[in-house]
C-alpha cells in the first residue's frame, strides 16, 4: 500500500504561479510512475502529467504543456507540479496517484493509489 498527501493548493489570481508538492509513504521502494490529475466541478477527472519513476520521462496534457512541470525527488518520496502562469480554467481539485507501471499511462483507471487532493483556485 502507498499513501499519498498533496499539498500546495490555494488561491491565486491569473498569471500566478503554484508548486504542489504530493508526500508518499508506505511502500515506496516500489518503482511507481506517479501522475498529477484534477478534476473541476461538474466535470470528470482529467489527466495533467506523469513521471516515470526514474525521471526519465514525462508527459503532459496539452492544456498545461509549457506552463507546468512534473518532477520527483526519489529521497524524498515526494513528486511536484509547478505551476506557472495559471489561468481561471486550471481551477479545480489536484490529485496525486501512483501506477505501478514503469511507463506512463494517462487513463484513471490505470492508477492504483490516490491522495486526497488539493484545491486551486485561479481568479481571473
Amino acid at each position: 500500500q502507498v499513501q499519498l498527501v498533496e499539498s500546495g493548493g490555494g488561491l491565486v489570481q491569473a498569471g500566478d504561479s503554484l508548486r504542489l508538492s504530493c508526500a508518499a509513504s508506505g511502500r515506496t521502494n516500489s518503482r511507481y510512475t506517479m501522475g498529477w490529475f484534477r478534476q473541476a466541478p461538474g466535470k470528470e477527472r482529467e489527466f495533467v502529467a506523469a513521471i516515470t519513476w526514474n525521471g526519465a520521462a514525462t508527459y503532459y496534457a496539452d492544456s498545461v504543456k509549457g506552463r507546468f512541470t512534473i518532477s520527483r525527488d526519489n529521497a524524498k518520496n515526494t513528486v511536484y507540479l509547478q505551476m506557472n502562469s495559471l489561468k481561471p480554467e486550471d481551477t479545480a481539485v489536484y490529485y496525486c496517484a501512483a501506477d505501478q507501471a514503469w511507463f506512463i499511462r494517462v487513463a484513471n483507471n490505470e492508477y492504483d493509489y490516490w491522495g486526497q487532493g488539493t484545491q486551486v483556485t485561479v481568479s481571473s
